[in-house]
């Protein structure tokens, strides 16, 4: 499962807050949370978010449980996730609505902001396609990588029962 896109770079411990504000909660539509997806941290963030690789740092996701943060940055059109780390709820979470994330060390010190990357999730690698670096992360196996290739744990379950 392979992915390509411009590099978004934030830093360290981006919580569920700043990447999505709880006063956005009532809605359900991922369009409209994605509109307002990174707004505290990043303004101009949905504009370009379609198509974009998000790069992040340590502990990504940190915070509160909300899954409506994997589908707002899902909704404005992010095609993956990749960071140092990850806050393990929010890892399952974007599993879970089929947003591809992969793990990999020290990807803010190696990637640009506008870099060209392609991400492979089974692979377990992110190729720098601006520098030609490969940085080598932790791929998705087994459960976790079967609900992503479904396209999220739904649409997985619907095709389980068959």
């Amino acid at each position: 499962m392979k992915v390509r896109g411009k590099a978004i770079v934030y830093g360290d411990k981006i919580d569920t807050d700043v990447i999505i504000p709880a006063k956005y909660l009532v809605y359900t539509d991922p369009a409209v949370l994605g509109q307002h997806a990174m707004e505290p941290l990043d303004p101009e963030f949905p504009k370009k978010a379609k198509g974009a690789v998000l790069v992040a740092g340590r502990a990504f996701g940190m915070g509160s449980s909300r899954e409506q943060a994997a589908i707002a940055l899902k909704g404005a059109g992010v095609l993956a996730v990749v960071a140092e780390s990850f806050a393990r709820i929010f890892f399952r979470n974007a599993i879970n609505v089929g947003l591809p994330v992969l793990q990999v060390p020290d990807v803010t010190k190696r990637v640009r902001e506008g870099d060209e990357l392609e991400v492979d999730i089974e692979g377990g690698y992110l190729l720098n396609l601006t520098t030609g670096e490969r940085l080598e992360g932790k791929p998705l196996r087994g459960l976790p990588l079967a609900i992503l290739k479904a396209g999220g744990l739904v649409n997985f379950l619907k095709t389980a029962g068959r």
